[in-house]
Formats: C-alpha cells, structure tokens, sequence
C-alpha cells in the first residue's frame, strides 16, 4: 500500500497496543514501525533500475527482516520508556503485530512481496488490493486524525481504533470476496470459449475493487480483458496480444531482459515502440483499458534506453486520464 496508509494504519494499532501506557507515543511507535519495511527505498541510490525492481519489497519485507527487526525495535523502545507496565516482552508483541501487519497487507497488492528472501526469491501477491484505493485507507486515516486530537484518558480513543483497524479490515475481506466471485467468472469464461492457458490472474483497476483487469497467460500470446462485478454477461470479451518473444532474444542485454521477466512473473510481452524496444509487465494493468482496448500497458520498460525508466512502475498507471476516460470507468464499473 501507499506510504500515507501504512502510517495511519500504524498509528491505529500503535494505540490499540499500547495507547493506554505509553500513551501518543504509541501512535508514533506504531507509524514508524508501519513505514520500516519501505527503508529499501535507500537501496535504490545505489541499484540500477532492473536490479531495484526486484530488490524492493524484497529482503525487508521477508519473515527473516521481521524476526531480525523486532527484538531491536523493542530493545530501543524500552530503553526510551521506563514504564514498568510496558515491558520488553509487550514491545516484542508490539513491533511483531505493526511489523508483520505491513507485510501481510502489501501481499494484497500486485508487485509481489518476498516474504522468503534471502532464501527463495518467489514473489507472494494476492492481487487483491489496488496500491492506492481510498476507500481502504478512509478510515485508517480519519482515526488517525481523531486520535491526535483526543485526551490520551477520552473513553472514546478505544472506539477510534476500532473503527480504523475494523473498518480497514471489513473492506479488505469484501474486496477478497469480489476477487473470488471475478475468478469465478473469469474460469467459467475460458472454459466456455474453450481458451487454452497455463494460469492466469485478476487485479483491481485503479482505486477500487468492482472493476478487475484480467490476463491469461498462454504459449505465445497473452489475452487480455476487463471484468466487473456488475457484469451480467456470462463470458469476457478477450484482446490477443503477441508475446513476441523473438523480439526480446535478439537484445543484447540478455541480463536486463531475465531479470524484467523474472519481475512479470511470466505475464510480459516485446514490443517495437517506433524504433524502441519495449518489455511490458502485464501485472500492472493497462492504460485506461476500459475505454481504448488497444491502450498501451502501464507498465513499459524501454530497453533501449534505459535510463529513462526510473518511474517505469508509476507513469502508466494514471496515463491519459481525463474526464471522458473518467466517466468511461465509472460506466465500465457499472457492467454490462
């Protein structure tokens, strides 16, 4: 998830745990120890674009960082709180719960978190969450907000977090649900028009979970589709778009390109941008897709240039917004 979501989600069990003790200093103890997981963006300063892209969400946000993370975190805090109420074994519970709670909800979104690293470099991704979606991050927030505000002894505090962390919670497993009823359908379309393919994936298009960007992956092609949770026809209306693998072999950075097709996890294709070679990573979604079907995919490496690729993850997401692709979305959401 966003930077701003893990701090105020963070801050809410920061005051869950210990609140009552150590007062709002446990809110701030609990943002910090939400945000610690994102410290490889340092990494970055010194990692050229492809080796960043596999390094982040990687080694910090592993089982191993948060078993190695905790106990200092929970020495430092003890050192700098005397309460006796609070011991070292409570903040072991605190940093292991905001810690483990960053991990777990980035596995939601769709880059993938090494939870196994330094020891298997397999991505775990739920594809479930959109890395930006407001009605997830509301309530987190307004609690947080509130929670600055209220007297560390208001009977009320307790009812804050509650509605930060519950409300976060509820929307999580309503979101899982429509992933399930998305997969649902989009299993029953490939067997009805008898498509071919080896695995497949669902990921929510931006900033919401009715409307799901689909991707079968087949031998040399991938298809291509949009599903709404509202759709009431039975099957999918696919695009076909070539893998052009031969595009990609005859690279000369044989590195880059290995390295950008472990990242897609498999959904990745070539493609000639004028006298540019591309590598698209379909995980990311496609540019305004429910309105233009033919719309380039968010995610675009340039090969040939590769220092032009430093907001390779971010440029394509929100590419070409404006108030007709709006309303298209709004009216794509609504089914068909």
């Amino acid at each position: 998830m966003d930077s701003l979501t893990h701090i105020a989600l963070g801050a809410c069990i920061g005051e869950a745990i210990g609140g009552k003790t150590v007062g709002r200093k446990a809110m701030l103890w609990g943002a910090l120890a939400q945000s610690l997981p994102d410290i490889d963006f340092i990494f970055s300063m010194w990692m050229d674009h492809t080796s960043n892209l596999l390094a982040h969400r990687g080694i910090t946000h592993s089982l191993l960082f948060l078993f190695l993370s905790v106990p200092i975190m929970a020495a430092v805090a003890n050192r700098l709180h005397i309460a006796k109420a609070f011991s070292y074994k409570r903040w072991l519970w605190f940093f292991f719960v905001a810690i483990g709670v960053h991990i777990f909800v980035d596995t939601f979104n769709n880059y993938g978190v090494g939870i196994l690293e330094p020891f298997s470099s397999v991505r775990f991704s739920f594809n479930t969450l959109y890395v930006v979606d407001p009605l997830f991050s509301i309530a987190p927030l307004v609690a947080m907000i509130v929670l600055l505000f209220k007297r560390k002894f208001s009977p009320t505090r307790a009812k804050w977090w509650k509605i930060g962390v519950g409300l976060a919670t509820i929307y999580l497993c309503y979101a899982s649900f429509n992933k399930f009823h998305i997969n649902r359908d989009v299993e029953h379309s490939l067997k009805a028009q008898n498509i071919e393919y080896k695995n497949y994936f669902s990921t929510p298009a931006p900033f919401q979970t009715w409307l799901w960007f689909v991707v079968a992956n087949q031998d040399s092609t991938l298809k291509i589709g949009y599903r709404s949770v509202f759709d009431k026809r039975p099957t999918l209306t696919w695009r076909t778009v070539d893998r052009n693998d031969d595009l990609l072999t005859s690279f000369a950075d044989t590195t880059i390109v290995q390295r950008l097709k472990l990242f897609s996890q498999g959904y990745y294709s070539g493609e000639m941008y004028g006298d540019t070679l591309v590598l698209n990573d379909f995980r990311f979604g496609q540019e305004v897709g429910w309105h233009d079907s033919l719309g380039k995919i968010a995610f675009h490496y340039y090969l040939n240039f590769p220092d032009q690729n430093s907001l390779v993850v971010q440029r394509g997401r929100f590419a070409r917004w404006d108030k007709k692709t709006i309303r298209a979305f709004v009216n794509r959401i609504k089914g068909n």
